[in-house]
């Protein structure tokens, strides 16, 4: 062999192990190292397999235009009535009777407790008494006052009569003094008998006032119904000693039933009267009604955050009850095209604005778009005009990233 020939591979390797820079075989048979290597070998493998399959190209759901799409905002009420009256008698008694009880349907005027009347009548018929009493002092003062007028005409004449004598030494100085002395005592005696007249007139408004006081009281101790009306219910009964003011019945007007939703604020903004209202009843919830608002509250709910929304029904059944829980869903909205991307899928969103995943050109990107309207699926309606090709992914996934390849699968419009 020649000793200038090139070394053979095999040359190399033993040369290499004899300096120390190979391990010897005996090294590599030792298992723990031979077990670092296949792990290494494996984390290796199982690296660049992630990184294959998560640099894959990602199958993604995306929004498509939708029409028609109503937008209805939830609201949980009760139900309740326009015109509620706790009715009770003006005076205090006991109650004698009672002429209405839970459920009745009562017409207006109709009488519906009295209370015991006996006190009261006396008093009423005295006042009467009085009454006529004053309408006879007025007669017998005007009668005085006619009296005294007559006195006075005679005595006016008798006097000028002898006023005139006595210029003539007919009749003394003393009598004509005294005719004079009579005339003005016949004049006072008539200012009198006017002044009588005018307390007589005065009693008699008075007594007049005094009647109508007592029969006033007399009437407050009947209790009529003041409208057409449905009793819910009867407080007290007979027998019963009640105070001015006590609840006797409670009444609500016949066909004032409404319902009170309670919405939350961030929803309530759209709401409106005459917007269409469905409602489902918790006692029948498989019946269908529908109504519309009537009135929106001006004052919100401090403590709830809540407005009230009443509702009055179109179809209401045919006996309600009131307190009933009711389910209310208002449409504010009828969007005749629309592109609606869920909440769920949107970051950031503050009732106005929110990024949304979107794939342009084969690529995921983030996107700032604003919305305007949500549907009670909690869908939000984006109401900037996108670039053409650009899509909105309706399902955000962890693997998502900015620039990743994806494809699209559109979902099914509505």
């Amino acid at each position: 062999m020649n000793d200038s020939a090139a070394p053979t591979p095999e040359h190399k390797v033993m040369t290499q192990m004899q300096k120390g820079w190979l391990p010897s075989s005996a090294v590599l048979r030792r298992p723990a190292v031979r077990y670092a290597l296949v792990a290494a070998g494996v984390m290796a493998a199982v690296m660049l397999g992630f990184a294959i399959y998560g640099n894959r190209p990602i199958s993604v759901q995306v929004a498509l235009v939708e029409r028609n799409v109503p937008v209805r905002v939830f609201g949980l009420g009760t139900v309740e009535a326009r015109v509620l009256s706790r009715i009770g008698f003006e005076v205090g008694a006991a109650l004698a009777e009672l002429h209405a009880d839970h459920g009745d349907r009562v017409t207006k005027g109709q009488v519906l407790a009295r209370l015991s009347l006996g006190e009261q009548e006396a008093k009423v018929a005295k006042a009467r008494a009085a009454l006529e009493i004053a309408t006879v002092n007025i007669t017998r003062a005007e009668a005085n006052l006619e009296k005294s007028r007559a006195v006075l005409a005679q005595k006016q004449e008798a006097n000028r009569r002898k006023q005139t004598l006595v210029g003539r030494d007919i009749v003394s100085q003393q009598v004509a003094e005294e005719a004079a002395r009579d005339e003005a005592v016949a004049k006072a005696d008539v200012v009198v008998a006017e002044s009588e007249i005018a307390s007589a007139r005065a009693q008699l408004t008075d007594a007049k006032a005094q009647v109508q006081f007592e029969e006033t009281l007399l009437r407050h101790r009947t209790l009529v119904a003041p409208y057409d009306a449905i009793v819910i219910e009867r407080h007290k009964e007979l027998g019963t000693v009640v105070k001015a003011g006590d609840p006797i019945f409670t009444l609500i007007a016949a066909g004032s039933y409404w319902g009170l939703a309670y919405v939350d604020e961030a929803r309530a903004g759209y709401i409106q009267e005459g917007q269409r209202v469905d409602a489902r009843l918790r006692s029948r919830p498989q019946d269908a009604f529908t109504g519309q608002v009537v009135r929106v509250g001006l004052e919100s709910d401090r403590v709830t955050e809540e407005r009230r929304v009443y509702i009055k029904g179109d179809n209401p059944p045919p006996r309600v009850f009131l307190g009933e829980q009711v389910e209310f869903l208002i449409t504010v909205a009828q969007l005749d095209k629309a592109l609606l991307v869920p909440e769920a899928a949107v970051q950031g969103y503050n009732a106005r604005e929110g990024k949304v995943w979107t794939v342009e050109g084969g690529r995921l990107r983030q996107r700032l778009v604003k919305f305007r309207h949500r549907t009670e699926d909690a869908r939000l309606e984006i109401v900037d005009a996108l670039p053409e090709g650009v899509r909105v992914v309706t399902r955000v996934e962890s693997s998502f990233r900015d620039g990743r390849a994806a494809s699209v699968s559109e979902g099914k419009a509505k």
